[in-house]
């Protein structure tokens, strides 16, 4: 039998670990307090790749992870591996190993893939239509939160489980995302009940930047301080803040209904002062939609544009739950819960680079799919995907050039 067209001397998943750097990644764990400490073989790099292959493999449990390792157990050597990692020596060093080691593997690879994921991405499309991007998306960034439920009450929770009533555990993946990369740039793991503006009080962006975020983030406070350091803000109002009107623009269209009314906002918080610009916007089919920002320059339109792009932070959450293992984790401690969701961040990074590399349109829970079934496969993956018919139309070609079979006495 002949080889395939796309064949190649490495598996697919040694092709995605040459987007890591193993001398770096070494190098991280042993200067992580903690991460090497009595150690004898299973040293921070081959930790995260036996973790990466049960990530991208969607395995639900370390039983499934190790059998599915003895599976591919003449193919490990191409990962680096020269023996069967156990169950109960992974367990152990989810529980020993601290998950600073994993934030800072994703710290390094985000400095060193940033500028590429940038420039990669592809052009937007809204309604159909494609828009290359303005000057301000470069420098547009998003802030939210999302909650992961967790299945006993091993971080404090929100809320009580509907039919059992008991107290729900959770974490909370605090993140902030600029919009032109597309992956997380700050990630803050925290338990469900730490408030969302928890990160916003952190965070220092570049002067000049835009930052998009939902009503969860007002703080007026912290508004003042955005607007010192000259950074704007998009959010949407709460209804119940109080402030005083300094002026009010109300715009009309042709048929006389009211497009949006644009005030000039003042907030009074003992000492502190902020002054902010309120829009609010009409439509026929649905609720209007009250922004506040601090920027009043911007037209409507660009305001309610940025508010609008600020689901895309929202995307990634979705992608991250629909494509990775986020509802089984492999460990029952916050130590092991954590790690395991730094490398979900991880491979999204890495399939995130994978997928910008590939010269085709292709969706991301494609690429995560193929990865997912082609693991181990010696093919090329970025080949494959950019002309999967290739070989099928190779065996064809073939057929076709066969001599016509000779007659025979009955024909």
């Amino acid at each position: 039998m002949s080889k395939d067209s796309h064949f190649s001397g490495q598996p697919v998943y040694s092709q995605v670990l040459k987007l890591l750097d193993k001398d770096k990644i070494l190098q991280i764990s042993r200067t992580t307090q903690g991460s090497e400490a009595y150690v004898k073989r299973f040293d921070g790099y081959k930790h995260l790749v036996v973790m990466l292959f049960g990530v991208l493999k969607h395995f639900d449990s370390l039983r499934e992870l190790e059998i599915g390792m003895k599976a591919e157990a003449h193919k490990l050597r191409h990962l680096g591996l020269d023996y069967i990692v156990r169950r109960s020596t992974l367990a152990e060093a989810d529980i020993r190993r601290p998950q600073e080691f994993f934030a800072n593997v994703y710290s390094y690879l985000l400095e060193k893939y940033a500028k590429f994921l940038a420039n990669s991405r592809p052009p937007k499309s809204y309604k159909g239509r494609t828009h290359e991007p303005k000057d301000r998306e470069k420098l547009l960034y998003m802030m939210d939160s999302t909650t992961i439920t967790l299945f006993d009450n091993i971080l404090k929770g929100v809320g009580r489980h509907p039919k059992s009533g008991k107290k729900k555990g959770g974490m909370k993946v605090h993140t902030l995302m600029k919009y032109h990369v597309g992956v997380p740039m700050v990630v803050r793991l925290t338990s469900a009940a730490k408030h969302d503006h928890y990160l916003l009080k952190e965070v220092h962006l570049p002067q000049d930047t835009t930052l998009a975020m939902d009503r969860a983030y007002i703080d007026i406070a912290q508004f003042q301080r955005l607007t010192e350091e000259g950074v704007c803000y998009v959010t949407k109002m709460k209804k119940n803040l109080k402030y005083e009107v300094l002026g009010s623009v109300t715009y009309v269209n042709d048929k006389g209904l009211v497009t949006h009314i644009d005030r000039k906002v003042r907030f009074t918080r003992e000492e502190l002062i902020h002054e902010a610009r309120r829009v609010e916007i009409f439509y026929e089919d649905k609720k209007p939609v009250v922004l506040l920002t601090n920027n009043f320059d911007f037209s409507v339109e660009d305001v309610s544009e940025i508010y609008r792009l600020r689901w895309a932070i929202e995307s990634l959450y979705k992608q991250l739950k629909q494509n990775f293992p986020l509802h089984f984790f492999y460990g029952d401690s916050v130590n092991a819960i954590q790690i395991q969701t730094w490398v979900v961040l991880i491979a999204n990074l890495l399939i995130t680079v994978l997928s910008r590399s590939i010269k085709r349109n292709c969706a991301f829970s494609q690429v995560v799919a193929m990865v997912r079934l082609t693991l181990m496969y010696y093919i090329d993956f970025i080949r494959f995907m950019e002309n999967p018919d290739k070989t099928w139309d190779n065996i064809l070609a073939k057929e076709q050039q066969k001599a016509p079979p000779e007659p025979t006495l009955f024909d």
